[in-house]
């Protein structure tokens, strides 16, 4: 493996940029790091830069003139239009190591339908399901009609985490599908994926890549819905908490015999290029795992919570990816439990202010600040809000309920006017008991 010295690129502006920001400025291979475009949180680690993710030619001219030799690829948007495959077709680009998979790859998230299709032809154990277009939605109502409530119905495309709609009738779910396939979700619901609902407990389980072998990251749990208790309308994510207590050594077993190397083999027999992250969101049924979707790079808020688990080298777990060495590295991961607790904006997952002044950065302790949607004031040299998820808390502790109260106790402590966050991130695993 290649031990020289990296200047790196980290595309995203949220809490799972600014995490990895963190873990690879910690790295004794990383020289400049640069990010486009950031946050007020990466701008105090590392170089932002004001490009666009989806502005491939602007990010070709600044990777060229200023040496860069890794991109990390934080959102899934520049990987489903086929960032990795413009490096690789460019002569001055394609020495350059890129985090993440081609766009046919990218097309595990970029297309529920896709990423079903794949599970099938693979043996990949999921929900049963049916990808319905105008063209035949009267089959569509009658899969419905097959499915016991509550109805599952995902928008095809990428629909910012907000595509997927459970309702626990049926005259509904028909209405419903009609109104996705008219353009509820605009380009990302021309086709809808009806699933069976699966009733279980929801894990996430992060694995890298070199398209033949792998490595299985720290697991995590998220939040996704806006109120305790898990309560309210679907966001980007509340929290999240790693490691998840039912995800132990037996389950973990059959997650690798049944999803992740069926994953890795069914890429290789479509002869997919992949390097870099797969999120596979599973569902633990009775003790059996079933994969509800993939993500083709690492989860926000999970990253805040993972990141700070891994005790190895994170660019040299990234080289090795790059390297297509994988199986000879040897990851270490700290023995901790990790909760995130994040900060949001009144009025988030609906419209939401912002330019809202942040205080009380300086008070947090014992915990890991990650900037998610933040921009700084240069008048009043502060940081201010600048989007519906603002900061990420994160607490490590060997006790679940102290790592827990850790993160409440200092979310508590930053402030901004309408900010709200969660007080039960965790308590479910805490108080959780086998079936």
């Amino acid at each position: 493996m290649n031990n020289t010295l990296t200047n790196i690129l980290i595309l995203g502006s949220g809490g799972r940029e600014h995490a990895l920001v963190w873990k690879i400025k910690q790295s004794r291979h990383a020289t400049k790091v640069y990010v486009a475009p950031g946050n007020a949180g990466t701008a105090l680690v590392a170089t932002n830069v004001p490009i666009d993710v989806t502005d491939f030619v602007q990010i070709r001219h600044f990777c060229i003139e200023n040496e860069i030799q890794m991109v990390v690829v934080g959102p899934e948007v520049p990987l489903v239009e086929g960032i990795s495959d413009f490096f690789q077709n460019d002569l001055m680009l394609k020495h350059i190591a890129v985090i993440g998979p081609s766009q046919q790859g990218a097309m595990l998230e970029g297309s529920k339908a896709y990423a079903k299709a794949f599970m099938m032809r693979h043996d990949i154990p999921t929900a049963r399901y049916l990808a319905v277009t105008s063209d035949n939605l009267q089959e569509g109502i009658d899969f419905l009609g097959q499915l016991d409530a509550p109805y599952v119905l995902k928008a095809d495309g990428l629909a910012a985490g907000k595509g997927v709609v459970i309702l626990p009738q049926l005259a509904d779910a028909k209405l419903e599908l009609q109104a996705m396939l008219d353009g509820k979700f605009g380009k990302a619901s021309k086709e809808v994926v009806i699933e069976e609902f699966l009733d279980g407990i929801e894990v996430s389980v992060f694995v890298l890549t070199d398209g033949s072998s792998y490595q299985v990251l720290p697991s995590a749990k998220d939040y996704k819905r806006i109120g305790v208790g898990d309560t309210g309308p679907n966001t980007g994510g509340m929290g999240a908490v790693s490691p998840v207590v039912f995800a132990d050594k037996d389950f973990m077993g059959k997650v690798k015999t049944r999803i992740i190397q069926p994953t890795i083999d069914g890429l290789k027999k479509d002869a997919i290029d992949y390097k870099g992250f797969i999120f596979i969101g599973l569902m633990n049924v009775k003790g059996d795992p079933f994969v509800i979707e993939y993500n083709v790079r690492l989860g926000d808020p999970e990253t805040e919570c993972i990141l700070p688990r891994i005790k190895s080298d994170f660019v040299e777990l990234l080289k090795s990816c790059a390297y297509s060495q994988l199986n000879t590295y040897s990851l270490e991961t700290d023995e901790r439990y990790a909760v995130t607790v994040m900060l949001v904006s009144e009025g988030y997952p609906g419209d939401y202010p912002k330019g809202r002044m942040i205080s009380g950065l300086d008070n947090v302790n014992d915990c890991i600040i990650f900037h998610a949607g933040t921009s700084f004031d240069i008048e009043k040299e502060k940081p201010k809000t600048n989007g519906g998820r603002v900061i990420a808390v994160t607490a490590l502790d060997y006790i679940l309920e102290d790592a827990r109260v850790t993160a409440q106790v200092n979310a508590a402590r930053i402030a901004y006017e309408g900010r709200y966050f969660r007080s039960d991130i965790g308590l479910d695993l805490v108080n959780y008991k086998p079936l």
